[in-house]
């Protein structure tokens, strides 16, 4: 079995300058994983973005919400993005970096000033658009990835950079691979 060290509030404030140093503009999307069923991660090489179940295969449109006053699945929680830089960070081997639990894992700035909600994206041939629902992390993050790790994604200055990651929805269906282009729409 293999011991799974978490990073201290020191490690992780000394691997920030590379994180903080992701793209502006136009980036790569690293990584996709669905999640056919609870606590189950598939990484793939090529998914369909669909407006009406996120990533195909996901299984975001199956999953009850608490931010929805009748419990279904929130439209504004589709996708979960997460940067590359970050997660690679907190993880270490790219093999762990699945058990985050987002669906696209992106080299950009995933900031609030540099993608306030509404702004929208274009990976391979779908668009997606950033949504004000906050993205956060949860008892698994912490046990994945440790205690500093979760206290540091939510601090604010963690929230302003959104480095737990953000939420977006579909906006045009498409196809995307790992290694496609991200970058902002005007």
């Amino acid at each position: 079995m293999v011991t799974v060290q978490h990073l201290t509030t020191q490690q992780i404030e000394a691997g920030m300058p590379a994180v903080l140093d992701s793209p502006k503009e136009r980036g790569t999307l690293r990584m996709i994983v669905r999640r056919p069923s609870v606590n189950q991660r598939e990484a793939i090489e090529a998914g369909e973005l669909d407006p009406d179940v996120g990533l195909v295969g996901d299984t975001w449109h199956q999953r009850s919400s608490t931010r929805t006053a009748d419990g279904s699945p929130h439209p504004d929680m589709q996708l979960n993005v997460i940067n590359a830089r970050l997660i690679g960070l907190l993880a270490g081997d790219e093999a762990r970096w699945p058990l985050a639990g987002d669906q696209l894992y992106v080299d950009l700035d995933l900031s609030v000033l540099n993608l306030p909600p509404g702004t929208r994206g274009a990976i391979g041939s779908a668009i997606i658009e950033i949504t004000a629902q906050p993205h956060t992390g949860c008892k698994k993050f912490v046990a994945r990835f440790g205690l500093d790790a979760m206290e540091y994604v939510n601090s604010p200055s963690g929230k302003q950079h959104r480095l737990r990651g953000l939420n977006a929805r579909v906006v045009q269906p498409g196809t995307i691979r790992v290694g496609d282009a991200v970058h902002k729409l005007a």
